[in-house]
């Protein structure tokens, strides 16, 4: 790595300063300090709008060639679409224009062979429609399966959080089109699952996985499924969402084909996302006291190799440092040779996350080892040198498995069970989820959210219930039960 012994050595940067607070202390002011600190994202001088920064954005692209490779597999193609959307696309499906009528950038330009204005995407339903209209015409030509890599902006009026809620963001969204209802239906659980997967397996985050609300479900769409993380605070963070768009923006756009009897029919659709917020779900599931901890798949540079620099010793120890980096090809090291006191290298990479430190001193030299620390719990190790490369490959491992396990007991326990309003207020303020028997009428729903000072629904587990009981609400009889909480 690049040297920075030119700066004095009694100097830090902003960025290199340890967190002046705890996690407990003030989560959001916690949040904050270690997504710049750990030069992760920074704030635009354009309102409402971030930068995100090489650290952060290799957590994008881990998630990005994960997800990419498993819907390729599925039978998903990318494609790209035009960033800007003619405002008559979005009266085509009046729900849905109405859904995001407060969050739609528009540019004073207007196309110069019509008067109509031009939006910058909030969401791409509607510019690619257009095109499927085109494209399809019988039964042989679906299904259609479509995603996007992109970015879009929605002008969002709350207080920017960097990853969370920036009025750009990157995501991908994939648009598919079926003959019938089953095979959409099919299709729709099947992404939620890949997305359930992608928070698990690679992000090492549990997730409730449900359908939305009539009241919360996506605008335009037959019903939404879900998968929410529960964070530290007791809020929930929407991660990914699946839509069954049902057949209103097909009518919409004049999107049919024939069928194998040789009528004309009206296809099913799907719309499916998740977005750069899963770098923020990561920070604020598993990052402590001393800052960011990566979830080994999800981290780039997985090793940082510090030598430990005593006087005589220091060729033969910055050598053999060397040789080690080399051998650890594969998991993207670090060499940390900065002219720094090790305490303060120490501190820097525990800030920014890497999942192992190997520090290589004079005795490891001399006993042809490593000495090796976990950033997830801060345990040591020691490993020959002859079977280094397996070790690292093992404690990896154990890392991705161990964090993933402590989330999931913070996330059972963040999960409580009410039968009331004040049982529900009191689960809140005590920073927990609350599951409950619920009607799923909108009204009673929009009841219990002035009743308990702005809580909402999160999702409907999808697994069948049997028993019966009263709505926590409004006492009538029923057989759904729901998760309710505080939200990002």
């Amino acid at each position: 790595m690049t040297k920075k012994s030119e700066q004095p050595k009694d100097q830090k940067s902003k960025s290199q300063e340890g967190l002046t607070i705890k996690k407990g202390e003030n989560f959001s002011e916690w949040y904050n300090q270690v997504v710049q600190k750990a030069e992760l994202a920074d704030y635009s001088d354009v309102k409402g709008f971030m930068v995100i920064r090489p650290n952060a954005y290799s957590i994008w692209e881990q998630i990005q060639s994960y997800f990419d490779q498993r819907i390729k597999t599925l039978g998903v193609r990318n494609a790209y679409f035009p960033l800007l959307i003619p405002e008559s696309f979005f009266k085509k499906e009046s729900e849905h224009a109405k859904g995001f009528a407060p969050e739609v950038a528009w540019i004073s330009n207007k196309d110069e062979n019509t008067t109509e204005r031009l939006a910058i995407r909030p969401t791409s339903e509607t510019i690619m429609y257009d095109s499927y209209s085109k494209w399809i015409r019988s039964w042989r030509d679906l299904p259609l399966r479509i995603n996007q890599w992109c970015n879009v902006v929605r002008w969002e009026t709350k207080a920017t959080r960097l990853f969370l809620r920036t009025r750009e963001f990157l995501w991908q969204e994939g648009h598919c089109v079926y003959e019938t209802k089953e095979e959409c239906d099919k299709e729709t659980l099947q992404f939620l699952e890949e997305y359930k997967k992608t928070c698990e397996e690679i992000l090492a985050i549990p997730v409730l996985v449900g359908r939305k609300t009539e009241k919360e479900k996506f605008s335009g769409a037959f019903y939404t499924l879900s998968v929410d993380g529960i964070m530290p605070d007791g809020k929930t963070l929407q991660m990914g969402t699946s839509h069954n768009l049902g057949q209103g923006f097909a009518k919409s756009f004049g999107i049919s084909f024939l069928d194998r009897n040789e009528k004309k029919s009206v296809p099913w659709q799907n719309s499916w996302g998740i977005s750069t917020r899963l770098i923020g779900a990561v920070i604020m599931a598993h990052g402590d006291d001393h800052g960011l901890v990566l979830p080994p798949k999800v981290a780039y540079n997985k090793v940082v190799i510090i030598p430990l620099l005593f006087k005589g010793k220091e060729q033969e120890v910055l050598k053999k440092a060397k040789e080690i980096s080399n051998k650890l090809e594969k998991f993207n090291p670090l060499l940390d040779d900065r002219d720094y006191n090790p305490g303060r290298k120490f501190g820097e990479w525990e800030l920014k996350g890497i999942p192992i430190r190997v520090e290589v001193g004079p005795r490891d030299v001399e006993k042809k080892q490593v000495t090796a620390v976990r950033r997830d719990n801060g345990k040591k190790l020691e490993f020959k040198e002859s079977n280094l490369i397996k070790e690292i490959e093992k404690t990896l491992e154990e890392i991705q498995d161990y964090m993933f396990k402590k989330a999931k007991s913070d996330f059972d326990e963040k999960i409580t069970d009410v039968k009331n309003i004040a049982e529900l207020n009191k689960a809140i303020s005590n920073q927990k989820v609350a599951r409950a028997f619920f009607c799923g009428d909108s009204k009673c729903e929009e009841r219990i959210k002035e009743q308990s000072e702005g809580v909402k629904s999160i999702n409907m587990p999808l697994e069948k219930n049997s028993k019966e009981a009263k709505c926590f609400s409004c006492n009538k009889p029923t057989k759904t039960v729901c998760y309710f909480g505080k939200v990002y």
